[in-house]
């Protein structure tokens, strides 16, 4: 079954569109300071770059986006820039995010297990912490359907945390949608739903950049690594 994107809404699917979220002029300024991350990799993770500051918090184009959702008190705690070219164009089978990125390991009840992706040490947390987050996708580039859009199961974050064995039937119940996005649209979603990536059939640059948000210190000690 596939779900019309234009039908989709946050509260209920999952996931929702802005579209031109990002006009000419603002989107031209993040490109500049996004020009020099690493290409033809699958993702790079991104801390403490100068400029991007003002773009994600709550009173910046991308940042008022999640508050909007979140409220006031919302914050960036994680940034990763992708990119699919013809040396990096990988796949993504149907998962859940499971974790949250960290400034150092300290054992809490409720959190692991413990792992390190793009060189950051991570944690799965509570699947309630997750639930409460945002993840945005903010597209540099144009993605049709021949250059790897995101796939989602709308309404599979009201499952919980989905063991792996039962994926594939909570997709089934859920259908899939295509998140086709056009240079400066943002995608907002649910942070544990469902998704999916296929290889692109027609490589070009599908440049995005996506921002975990988050509500609030992590518990006992612990502290978001932030962006």
């Amino acid at each position: 079954m596939t779900v019309p994107i234009a039908q989709l809404e946050l509260g209920r699917d999952g996931a929702e569109l802005t579209p031109n979220a990002l006009d000419g002029s603002i989107l031209a300024a993040l490109e500049q300071v996004l020009a020099d991350q690493p290409r033809d990799v699958a993702g790079v993770r991104l801390f403490v770059i100068e400029g991007l500051t003002s773009f994600l918090a709550i009173d910046g184009p991308i940042g008022s986006l999640a508050a909007r959702r979140l409220g006031k008190v919302a914050r960036p705690v994680r940034a990763i820039l992708f990119d699919k070219t013809e040396s990096a164009n990988w796949s993504l089978a149907w998962h859940q995010d499971r974790v949250v990125a960290v400034r150092g390991r300290k054992e809490v009840e409720g959190f692991g297990p413990w792992t390190h992706k793009h060189g950051a040490l991570h944690v799965a947390p509570p699947f309630q912490l997750l639930a409460d987050m945002l993840t945005l996708r903010v597209h540099l580039d144009l993605v049709p359907q021949t250059n790897a859009p995101l796939l989602i199961a709308p309404g599979s974050h009201r499952f919980g945390r989905i063991q792996e064995a039962d994926v594939q039937e909570v997709v089934s119940k859920c259908g899939v949608a295509m998140c086709l996005a056009e240079a400066g649209d943002v995608w907002t979603y649910a942070t544990p739903i469902l998704h999916a990536s296929d290889r692109a059939s027609a490589v070009t640059h599908r440049r995005l950049l996506q921002v975990d948000y988050a509500v609030g210190d992590l518990p006992s000690g612990l502290q978001w690594l932030g962006v």
